[in-house]
């Protein structure tokens, strides 16, 4: 998906522009709240794994994978934004492997998203089924099959890239910054990446909307559970406008280029800066900020280990309640 660390690409004539002391302060000011984030994000995978009603429930598994494949896209965007602010270049295939394991994160997102959607439809709509429909064996299939098609998608990219021929390279060293845009290095590789992107949103876009229509009209009936129903139905809106971010961070390049045609070159580093930050950095914490406020099993226990245990009474976080569907 071309929308991955696209924020280093080509900026080796931009970052001449930019003095020491500029790249110094736009690099301390991604990285601090990315720092933050990744405790947040790492506190909250620790709270996950913490407490058997974590573990054994499908939706907090869900989340924990999702929470997973966000916090390693962020440390490794974060990683690669510093690599190319500090104006070092990688070797081809360093680059390639770290371009892999960040396009194997980031399509994990959206799929578990989708997962996430139709497990709150099912709850909804299914109230008398879910337990036998939503179990920890089906999830784990679930997320097997998530890890596997992403793997996939991720095998292919590295079939295209065979094609291209490095032999012919005088080093394997690159010419330019480490990014997903510079490793598509032939017109399959870019081809590819537009469609599996668009055939990905497409089809995780239609899973979710469908998913809340479902649960809005599930919702009319006068069996359902209005109170459950309108959590569901607020969930699987946060579902979306997260899908959403994610779809943002394709238009990256196109507004970067745009840009370009109407602005000095010192104006477009400077834009990339703040852009990476509110398509890369932003969609990757709203996971941990959403579920760790909204949810009344996390939240306590989640504020427990951020006050270093000093918060809460040993009673209160080892009771959790379980009974609303968030």
């Amino acid at each position: 998906m071309s929308y991955k660390n696209q924020f280093p690409a080509n900026v080796t004539g931009e970052q001449q522009y930019q003095g020491l002391l500029e790249r110094v302060l736009f690099s301390t000011l991604t990285t601090v709240p990315c720092c933050v984030f990744l405790f947040i994000n790492g506190t909250m995978l620790f709270t996950l794994r913490s407490k058997s009603v974590f573990r054994e429930t499908s939706r907090y598994i869900l989340l924990f994978n999702l929470l997973f494949a966000d916090t390693v896209q962020l440390a490794l965007s974060q990683l690669m934004y510093l690599t190319a602010a500090s104006r070092v270049t990688l070797t081809y295939p360093v680059c390639g492997f770290l371009n892999m394991v960040g396009d194997l994160s980031n399509e994990v997102s959206p799929l578990t998203l989708v997962v996430m959607s139709l497990e709150r439809y099912v709850a909804v709509c299914y109230p008398l089924r879910h337990a036998t429909i939503i179990t920890i064996r089906n999830t784990a299939v679930a997320i097997i099959v998530v890890w596997t098609f992403s793997s996939l998608n991720v095998l292919i990219r590295v079939l295209l890239l065979l094609d291209f021929p490095f032999s012919d390279l005088d080093t394997l060293q690159m010419r330019d910054f480490c990014s997903d845009l510079a490793m598509l290095l032939g017109p399959m590789s870019d081809i590819y990446d537009k469609a599996y992107t668009c055939f990905l949103f497409l089809s995780a876009g239609v899973a979710v909307i469908s998913s809340y229509i479902g649960v809005v009209i599930a919702a009319r009936s006068a069996s359902t559970d209005k109170a459950s129903a309108r959590k569901a139905r607020n969930t699987l809106l946060l579902h979306l406008v997260q899908l959403g971010l994610s779809l943002s961070s394709t238009i990256y390049s196109p507004f970067i280029l745009l840009i370009s045609k109407i602005a000095t070159r010192l104006v477009r580093v400077r834009m990339q800066n703040f852009l990476y930050v509110v398509f890369f950095i932003l969609p990757r914490c709203l996971s941990s900020l959403i579920y760790g406020l909204r949810d009344q099993t996390i939240r306590p226990i989640l504020v427990y280990y951020f006050c270093c245990r000093l918060t809460l009474s040993p009673q209160s976080r080892l009771r959790p309640k379980i009974n609303g569907v968030n």
